[in-house]
């Protein structure tokens, strides 16, 4: 069988992640694109060889079996809330949403249209990830879940909708924050909380110097920023484990870009040192240690490039779009991380999501 995919959107993830591993997939075939940008249409048909449509209602949804959503995160749910009324299964990137209202609204819309909803972070595919959980039956009972996810200059977009509330949903917990909390559930299984403490700082959002290097966003638009680069938190799953948070785009610190997951049991401490993401600015010496029976341990992990992960991802993808059991899942997955978040945000004092309401505007 092969995958007829269309990628809604062709910005920086669709033309560095996504359009070059679904052409070296067997199983895929790239057959339509949609994005506003005549530039961005044009760069996808000579790329491809087919077409991209202005808008949703240019696209005929009987071209493909599934659409991939990367936009910007306020029109995350609007978009594929749309696709999946008319019946096309349909996988958005992360965020999948920026509130529980626009989770339940995607629930909705695949009940209606009766495709699947698939979505979620890459990072649990990673296989230092796969090293990590395998060890989890030697540590005992799960007691603390340490995440750590710091760069040390990494603002994406600065200047535009990444560090706009109104249209990102929020920051730095939006945005690696996500990728940490979808590790977490692959770790502990859902999780939900009856304790949440957290704090925010926005030291480094508005200083050029702290942008990203390795992506090729827009040149600032003008707005100031109004998003945190920082954030803390400490919680309380309802089954009693602790999880520490820990996110920032802009970190004094790191002099590196690092990623740290620390799992606590009563009989050993596993902790996987890393860097998630596609950043050049990496931990020069990935690895496990496992602490158990008073012994450390060094457990090395495979060296993989950047974005293998998404590799393992369209395996998924293409598994579920026949999975029955597939109807729900991926919006009860999400609807858990937003829930979280928005606890987190509440425990800071910040402002919620706020959703546009043109969004639709923007593709049509």
């Amino acid at each position: 069988m092969t995958i007829r995919t269309a990628l809604i959107g062709f910005g920086w993830s669709s033309q560095h992640i996504w359009l070059p591993r679904l052409q070296a997939a067997s199983d895929y075939e790239v057959v339509a694109a949609v994005d506003p940008d005549p530039d961005r249409r044009a760069r996808f048909t000579v790329a491809t060889g087919r077409p991209a449509t202005l808008s949703l209602e240019e696209f005929d949804p009987d071209l493909a079996d599934l659409a991939i959503v990367a936009l910007p995160n306020y029109l995350h749910a609007p978009v594929g809330r749309t696709l999946l009324e008319r019946g096309i299964a349909t996988f958005i990137e992360k965020p999948v949403c920026v509130s529980t209202a626009e989770a339940d609204a995607l629930a909705a819309a695949e009940r209606c249209g009766g495709a699947p909803l698939l979505a979620g972070s890459a990072a649990r595919h990673r296989a230092d990830i796969a090293e990590l959980r395998a060890l989890l039956p030697q540590l005992g009972e799960l007691r603390t879940v340490d995440l750590s996810w710091m760069r040390a200059n990494g603002i994406p977009g600065a200047g535009g909708w990444f560090t706009n509330r109104e249209l990102s949903g929020g920051g730095v917990l939006v945005d690696l924050g996500w990728h940490l909390l979808d590790v977490l559930e692959d770790i502990t299984g859902p999780a939900t909380f009856r304790q949440v403490t957290a704090m925010t700082s926005y030291d480094h959002v508005n200083t050029p110097s702290k942008s990203t290097t390795w992506r090729a966003d827009p040149e600032s638009i003008g707005m100031v920023a109004d998003v945190e680069d920082t954030v803390r938190a400490f919680m309380v799953t309802d089954s009693g484990i602790g999880v520490g948070l820990a996110a920032s785009w802009a970190s004094a610190a790191v002099t590196h870009d690092s990623t740290s997951i620390r799992v606590t049991g009563s009989a050993g401490t596993a902790t996987l040192r890393c860097t998630f993401g596609f950043s050049p600015n990496r931990e020069q010496r990935p690895g496990i240690t496992l602490v158990s029976d008073r012994r450390i341990r060094e457990i090395a992990v495979p060296r993989e490039l950047p974005g293998t992960e998404y590799d393992r991802l369209l395996d998924e993808i293409r598994d579920r779009l026949t999975d029955p059991l597939a109807l729900g899942t991926a919006i009860r997955g999400a609807r858990r991380i937003v829930g979280t978040i928005e606890a987190i945000y509440a425990a800071a004092g910040e402002p919620t999501a706020l959703t546009a309401a043109a969004a639709m505007e923007e593709v049509g």
